[in-house]
């Protein structure tokens, strides 16, 4: 009887971790140079329509061999709730973005699918406002 209420006393707390977790959900900007994070900013709605234009924005896949730069940062933004991408090079639910600024060409899209492969796509759309909205200057 005693490890059955241990057990649940286990799950409960493991489930009500996973909830707090996925309620309190931050934007995160990398920097590529240091390696490290150095921003997190809480997500929001105006944030999370302006990653959402960028995503119906898509023109095309991005083509470079190594898509990752060597500096530069990326923005990791979640999504949620998840949104469904539908083009002709991407047709799945969309539970977070990465924009990636290298500095030396324009930025672009890193997206997973269901089975965690990434893509990568170019975009119209002025990211300038969403570096507005995280107060951050590159």
């Amino acid at each position: 009887m005693l490890k059955k209420v241990l057990w649940s006393i286990f799950i409960f707390h493991l489930l009500s971790t996973i909830a707090t977790a996925q309620t309190n959900q931050q934007i995160e900007i990398f920097d590529i140079n240091k390696g490290k994070v150095i921003k997190t900013v809480q997500l929001n709605s105006d944030l999370q329509q302006e990653v959402k234009n960028f995503l119906y924005e898509i023109t095309s896949i991005y083509v470079k061999s190594n898509p990752i730069p060597n500096s530069g940062f990326m923005i990791r933004i979640p999504l949620e709730p998840n949104v469904m991408v539908k083009n002709r090079w991407f047709y799945d639910l969309v539970d977070e973005v990465i924009i990636i600024y290298s500095g030396q060409e324009e930025p672009y899209l890193m997206i997973y699918d269901d089975e965690n492969k990434s893509y990568f796509f170019t975009f119209k759309g002025d990211t300038a406002k969403l570096l507005d909205l995280l107060n951050f200057k590159p």
